[in-house]
């Protein structure tokens, strides 16, 4: 009879034998280079999976806001190449029951890291609803700030509500953006603006003069800033 239950033992040993096919992938380890601390990482997506399919409550950290910092790296087809591999190491190494567990809550969370990414995939569309074909306008944009009048609150963590997406602009100058958890900051400037998901908790940082607004939108807008 097949065990009902994971061991928290063992993940660890599937995620270091999955990586180690990411990272030799063609398609995949590219993407996964900027990864400058390996044991940290896994470390950390075994906290993940052990709250995933233990529910442990080991893992603090928000996998959207994550992506979402290497957005442009990330093409929709990854996923698919992400879950193959994922379904042929976890089937190697456990049960089948178990193998078949761990590749639904994988194929969950790639569908929704795939609508957070890339909202205007076929995918993603056939979800949206109805008025997601219209442009997407902000409904409130803020006055103009300087690094002087930048609400201090902005410069510590703090998430947007539920429903909510952010877009960082800057006008002059550059302004660091961090996401709580991850291990450096983007750096926001002119050309390249800051799409903030909702419930995602991070912060800015000054890195000199700027000039900033930021647009509040009641859907992803990432299309639309490009």
């Amino acid at each position: 009879m097949e065990r009902a239950e994971l061991d928290e033992r063992e993940i660890p040993k599937i995620l270091e034998r999955f990586y180690e096919r990411v990272r030799a992938d063609a398609e995949l380890g590219p993407v996964f280079a900027v990864v400058a601390d390996w044991d940290e990482h896994l470390g950390r997506l075994s906290e993940f999976w052990s709250s995933v399919m233990l529910t442990t409550g080991l893992y603090k950290g928000n996998p959207v806001s994550m992506h979402m910092i290497h957005a442009e790296r990330i093409r929709p087809e990854m996923f698919d190449r992400w879950l193959a591999l994922w379904r042929l190491t976890t089937s190697e190494m456990l049960p089948q029951s178990l193998a078949i567990a761990m590749q639904a809550k994988a194929a969950r969370i790639a569908s929704r890291l795939s609508r957070a990414i890339h909202p205007q995939s076929p995918q993603a569309r056939s979800e949206q609803p109805t008025n997601a074909g219209e442009p997407c306008s902000p409904y409130r944009v803020t006055s103009v700030f300087d690094e002087v009048s930048l609400p201090r609150a902005l410069l510590q963590s703090h998430t947007l509500k539920p429903g909510t997406w952010g877009v960082i602009r800057v006008h002059d100058g550059a302004v660091k953006y961090r996401a709580d958890g991850a291990t450096h900051t983007i750096l926001l400037d002119r050309n390249r603006p800051g799409v903030v998901p909702p419930e995602v908790p991070h912060r800015l940082e000054l890195a000199g003069p700027v000039n900033l607004r930021i647009e509040f939108y009641d859907r992803n807008p990432s299309l639309e800033i490009r």
